[in-house]
C-alpha cells in the first residue's frame, strides 16, 4: 500500500499509532494516525521517509490556529524557514502577512499555515514527485486534524500536490474547487509576485488583491453560517 492510496480523511482508522514509525514512503500513514498535531510534529521531526530528511536543518510542519477556517499550503521549506522551522518566515512570508492583512485576516488567529513538504530541498529547488507522495499523508494528516473549510494552494507545487490538478496555476488561480467537502482556491504563491512587482489591471498583484478579497468573502459567509 503506497502513501497515494491514503483514504478518505474521516474513515478513522483502528491502526496502533503508537506501534507505528512510517519510515518507509512505501508504507502508508492510515487516516487518523495521529491524535494532535504535536504527535504528528514528532514523527515528522525523525522522518526519513524521503532523502529530504538526511540535509534538512529542522523539520517545518506549521504555524498558526489549529481550529482556523482557513488552511494556506506553500511548497517547502527555504533556508529562513529551515533555520527557525517555520514556514512562511521569509520575505514571501512577510509579503503573505500583508496580503492577508491587507482584507483584515489575523495569521495567528484565523489561518492554518502548512507546506507539501516539511523539508528543504537543497538550493531551494522544487521538491520531486517522490518527496511529495512521501510527505503528503503528513499533509492530509493536518487538514484532517485543522478542519479548515477554506484550502489556499499557493503555487503550482501546492495545487499540483494536493490536487493533482494538471492545469497550470495561471488557468485556475482564483477559482473555487470542492475537495473533501471543502472549498480549495489556487492563489499565486508570494514568492512570484515579489518577482512581477507591477501593480497594472490584469497583472499578479493586482489578480491576488482580486483573489483575497473572494476569500475575505467566503470567510464571512461561512462564519454566519
Amino acid at each position: 500500500m503506497s502513501s497515494e492510496n491514503q483514504l478518505s480523511l474521516f474513515e478513522e482508522s483502528t491502526f496502533n499509532q503508537k506501534e507505528f514509525i512510517p519510515k518507509d514512503a512505501k508504507i502508508a500513514i492510515p487516516p487518523g494516525t495521529y491524535p494532535s498535531m504535536a504527535e504528528l510534529a514528532e514523527h515528522c521531526s525523525n522522518c526519513h521517509r524521503c532523502k529530504l530528511g538526511d540535509t534538512r536543518q529542522n523539520v517545518v510542519v506549521g504555524r498558526g490556529n489549529l481550529q482556523a477556517s482557513i488552511m494556506i499550503i506553500g511548497e517547502a521549506p527555504g533556508q529562513n524557514e529551515d533555520e527557525t522551522g517555520l514556514p512562511f518566515v521569509g520575505r514571501a512570508g512577510q509579503l503573505l502577512e500583508k496580503i492577508l492583512a491587507s482584507v483584515k485576516l489575523d495569521s495567528k488567529q484565523d489561518v492554518y499555515i502548512a507546506n507539501i513538504n516539511k523539508c528543504r530541498p537543497p538550493d531551494n529547488r522544487n521538491p520531486t514527485a517522490e518527496e511529495i507522495k512521501a510527505c503528503k499523508p503528513y499533509l492530509l494528516e493536518q487538514i484532517r486534524l485543522v478542519d479548515p473549510k477554506i484550502i489556499l494552494l499557493t503555487g503550482a507545487t501546492a495545487l499540483k500536490g494536493l490536487l493533482a490538478e494538471k492545469r497550470g496555476i495561471t488557468k485556475i488561480r482564483g477559482q473555487w474547487i470542492e475537495w473533501e467537502g471543502r472549498l480549495c482556491m489556487p492563489i499565486f504563491h508570494p514568492s512570484y509576485l515579489l518577482r512581477n512587482s507591477s501593480r497594472e489591471v490584469g497583472g499578479p498583484k493586482w489578480l491576488m488583491w482580486q483573489d483575497i478579497q473572494a476569500v475575505r468573502a467566503k470567510f464571512d459567509e461561512i462564519q454566519k453560517n
